[in-house]
């Protein structure tokens, strides 16, 4: 909620900090282990899910654990803190502290023509690899870089513009049209690249914004749906992270953080097992609630929680990922609330990946009523605050091996890959599939090729983030420049329309240099 106050950046936000006594260096010690990724440890390839649960590639469950670093959503039109530092030193850093995850939230700005990013120091070799890039440019290395330090991303769009949120998705400058179009470039920008998880479609949808109301204007579940499916068109692989609103049957809550109507009103895509629900929520350094005030308070906070967004999870009909939460941690009645709120998620070392996702806010220090997991050097850690969150933090993920700068391969590795088909719509006289790269070799692999031979008449009548021949029925397919490098463990993907459709699936062959 009242967005225009948390987002006073640059406005530091001086905080006395009390700790819980007596939990915090027991939290540590319990997710030490975590930091380490084992070779066979989960996350490689892209994300699905199956109940309430997010699951990777092979099935096996994972949990986001993670972090915001905003910037590319103002008119610096990049992360905040790269006037500090280096953006490598920073994604390190995450790392180390445990997050596996980043969310990064944009405005459509960036997606401009002519959007020059600022505030950037080059001295001393500093983001040296940034000079003179555009802002989409940057990002990619942040994403590459990401990923080869093992963690995930997700996009958020998180304004129309630099200037300030919308309640809607769109607004009298940015209509839905420019918004669908602009997810849909930035899905096939990254479509291949593993490390971008998923997309959240807009940044807390609040009043007017309605669920089921049936409105088109204002419904935000329908909304939602348009542009996931718009998402998935282009890359199927994707996640679609879909917020809660302000209101529902006139009860409200947080912006973006009332999701009581997504249980009878689901979010329903065209590739199934895509949604995840996300929900926000915040403090009294934000906002006061009158569950503050209950004198039940902090025992009254499951059940609230319940209400909002949680029956989604317990009921196992969809994953929940609480996309942001945060504090200056200033007041008693704030302490009790975050640990409460991490009990609520669930320890890691008790559940494992069967639990509640999550993102913190924020990375940054200059979020004027939270603060972040940084002091306001840039540098120094806020070792209380991360210390509510060690009990909740999960092991990151295989690197993707798209960051540059990386070592060589090591003797006797082997180049292998393998690859799977699936339809993703089929109408009669035509279809649409997805074939998954995935390296399966003890090397990074720099490019590839998928061959199969169908049993029909089907013909390729187009191909994304891949290039084909054709030959009868014997298709041949070549990875584009963006997506030949894949790391161990990773995976690329490419999409394509073929004529007719009814065919079954066919053998599929993969070679690997």
């Amino acid at each position: 909620m009242f967005r225009n106050v948390r987002r006073a950046l640059g406005v530091a936000a001086a905080a006395i900090l009390l700790p819980l006594a007596g939990v915090h260096t027991a939290q540590a010690a319990d997710t030490a282990g975590l930091k380490g990724v084992a070779a066979d440890a989960p996350g490689a390839g892209y994300w699905h899910t199956s109940g309430r649960q997010i699951l990777d590639a092979s099935g096996q469950p994972v949990r986001i654990a993670g972090i915001n670093w905003f910037g590319f959503e103002t008119a610096n039109y990049v992360v905040h803190g790269l006037w500090s530092r280096d953006y490598k030193s920073m994604i390190d850093q995450m790392k180390s502290l445990g997050y596996n995850t980043i969310r990064l939230p944009y405005s459509d700005d960036i997606l401009k023509p002519g959007t020059v990013p600022n505030s950037i120091d080059f001295s001393s070799g500093k983001n040296a690899d940034l000079q003179g890039l555009s802002s989409l440019q940057i990002m990619d290395k942040l994403v590459a870089y990401a990923g080869q330090d093992g963690l995930k991303v997700i996009l958020d769009r998180h304004r129309p513009d630099a200037s300030a949120q919308s309640a809607l998705w769109y607004t009298a400058a940015v209509p839905e049209s420019t918004w669908i179009a602009n997810l849909r470039s930035l899905a096939a920008r990254y479509a291949g690249q593993s490390t971008v998880i998923g997309i959240d479609l807009h940044n807390e949808p609040h009043d007017p914004a309605c669920w089921g109301c049936g409105d088109v204007a204002t419904d935000w579940r329908l909304a939602a749906e348009r542009a996931g499916d718009a998402v998935l068109a282009v890359n199927p692989d994707l996640l679609i992270f879909v917020e809660g609103v302000q209101t529902y049957a006139g009860v409200s809550g947080w912006w973006g953080g009332n999701l009581m109507g997504a249980g009878q009103y689901p979010v329903q895509l065209t590739v199934p097992d895509r949604v995840v629900y996300s929900a926000h929520d915040y403090a009294t350094s934000v906002a006061q609630q009158p569950w503050f005030s209950d004198p039940s308070f902090p025992a009254n906070m499951p059940g609230v929680w319940d209400k909002y967004w949680g029956y989604l999870f317990r009921q196992n009909i969809a994953p929940v990922w609480v996309g942001e939460f945060g504090t200056t941690l200033a007041s008693t009645v704030d302490q009790k609330w975050l640990a409460a709120l991490v009990s609520y998620l669930r320890p890691t070392s008790t559940y494992g990946a069967d639990a509640f996702s999550w993102t913190f806010w924020s990375w940054n220090p200059n979020s004027g009523d939270t603060g972040g997991i940084l002091k306001d050097d840039w540098v120094t850690v806020d070792t209380v605050k991360d210390g509510y969150l060690a009990s909740v933090k999960a092991a990151g993920f295989p690197s993707t091996g798209t960051g540059t700068g990386g070592g060589g391969d090591g003797g006797g590795s082997t180049a292998a890959c393998t690859a799977s088909y699936a339809v993703t719509s089929d109408w009669g006289s035509g279809f649409n599939a997805a074939v998954t790269v995935t390296n399966s070799g003890t090397s990074a692999l720099k490019s590839w090729q998928v061959k199969w031979t169908w049993s029909g008449a089907q013909q390729v009548t187009s191909m994304w983030n891949a290039s084909y021949t054709q030959s009868g029925a014997s298709v041949t397919a070549v990875n584009a420049d963006h997506n030949g490098s894949v790391g161990v463990g990773g995976s690329a993907s490419f999409g394509f329309g073929g004529a007719p459709g009814g065919g079954s699936a066919p053998s599929l062959s993969c070679t690997a240099t």
